[in-house]
């Protein structure tokens, strides 16, 4: 991931809503103050990313001297609504663009979600890290004790000679590199190829999208849902592709479309852990086309064994071929007209495991996460999956206006869900 490469009707921004068990009299200052401490104790979030001049590389991440959490974490008081009034502000903030000129973060404390809960919305770009690191960056929050000392590092002004002897010496390494990188190609292209099928079927969920973004949440009990998929040969991902395609179907042929299979874009990380040393995005997709109709046993026994087929590679291998087609298009100003114009998929979806057991952040247990996902160029509607301390929380994100059914789509999902865990019950 990019910046030259975010370009779309919104930015690539993610993020997550933590949950916080409040208390009658809690000091939302106090709150913020400590909270504060605990973001700049992460390093990469006190970094900006800078440009560098012509043939010295990429850019890099710079100490930024003007480091301030002040610009980046608020608090503000819940409007009427409670938890949906908090989605319409975790959507406002992941489709307001950061300022690249700070680093890539934001923040937004809601106090009042209820007499006994709070928010806190926390949004980074893609480009930071990804979901992860992500992970890595809650586990810091909630082991941080003494949290930030405040003392900002001097920048680093790098010289442009510098930089191109460290870009030629990578350029270098690469090409001793360069067998294993066509191997890693090769797998990744095989990763991307879709069996029998070279373009997804043309439907109303790739149109153009605009600017907003719109979140509605399901939740259910993940050991349920565990045993269900175990019990058929299963995972818990096979399920939730299974049942995202049959939600789809589902809503199509309420809006006058009957499509019987969609390749959903599985995005996933080439690593399975990381620290806050080691945020960055090593993020990349699998493209896996999902039956929606037929008998629902046969249904998740193809997605599983295509899921295992897929595992057999090497991981990340797909980051290997978008990385650079991404960059190179983004240069050449094509990128923009390519997302906006493709019919290789139908929508996103990105699972994570997170925490089995429940978390606290400055002394406020985080009662629940609800994951924030992204959607670009002309897929109109994506799904982002974490499960947290027993729950599993599926956010569907859209555009408002080409996906004004979202409610119902939830619905379908939830209920399409609820059968194959209620078919194992029986």
């Amino acid at each position: 991931m990019s910046l030259d490469a975010d370009i779309g009707s919104a930015p690539m921004q993610v993020g997550a809503i933590l949950m916080l068990s409040a208390e009658s009299g809690d000091d939302p200052v106090n709150l913020q103050e400590s909270l504060a401490l605990r973001l700049g104790a992460v390093p990469r979030l006190r970094q900006r990313l800078v440009s560098v001049p012509f043939g010295c590389g990429r850019p890099i991440w710079a100490e930024d001297s003007g480091f301030d959490p002040a610009h980046h974490l608020g608090v503000i008081a819940c409007p009427a609504g409670g938890e949906e009034a908090v989605l319409s502000i975790a959507a406002e903030m992941l489709a307001a663009p950061l300022s690249r000129d700070r680093p890539l973060w934001s923040a937004k404390l809601i106090t009042g979600v209820s007499p006994e809960q709070s928010a806190l919305v926390f949004v980074f770009h893609h480009v930071l890290t990804d979901g992860i690191g992500g992970l890595a960056v809650l586990e810091a929050l909630a082991a941080a004790e003494d949290g930030w000392d405040g003392r900002r590092e001097p920048e680093i002004t790098y010289s442009a000679l510098h930089l191109a002897i460290d870009a030629a010496r990578s350029r270098i390494n690469a090409l001793a590199r360069l067998p294993a990188a066509l191997r890693t190609a090769a797998a990744g292209a095989s990763e991307l190829r879709q069996t029998g099928k070279p373009r997804a079927a043309r439907t109303s969920l790739n149109r153009p999208t605009g600017p907003q973004r719109t979140l509605a949440v399901l939740r259910c009990d993940v050991e349920a849902v565990r045993t269900a998929a175990h019990l058929q040969g299963a995972t818990v991902n096979d399920l939730i592709l299974t049942s995202v395609a049959t939600a789809l179907h589902r809503l199509l042929l309420a809006r006058g479309e009957d499509v019987e299979e969609f390749v959903i874009s599985v995005l996933f990380s080439a690593r399975r852990n990381t620290t806050i040393t080691y945020l960055g995005n090593r993020s990349g997709i699998i493209p896996v086309t999902v039956p929606a109709v037929g008998p629902a046993k046969g249904r998740v026994a193809t997605v599983a064994a295509t899921m295992r087929s897929v595992k057999q590679r090497p991981p990340g291998a797909s980051t290997a071929i978008i990385g650079p087609i991404s960059r190179a298009a983004a240069h050449l100003g094509a990128y923009r007209f390519v997302i906006d114009h493709q019919h290789l998929v139908h929508t996103f979806v990105t699972n994570l495991r997170g925490p089995e057991r429940a978390l606290a952040i400055a002394g406020r247990p985080v009662t629940g996460i609800i994951p924030l996902g992204a959607i670009s160029g002309n897929v109109t509607v994506a799904f982002a999956v974490l499960s947290y301390a027993g729950a599993l929380t599926i956010t569907t994100i859209a555009d408002p206006e080409a996906c004004p059914d979202l409610i119902r789509l939830r619905d379908e999902l939830s209920d399409a869900l609820e059968a194959l865990v209620a078919t194992r019950r029986s």
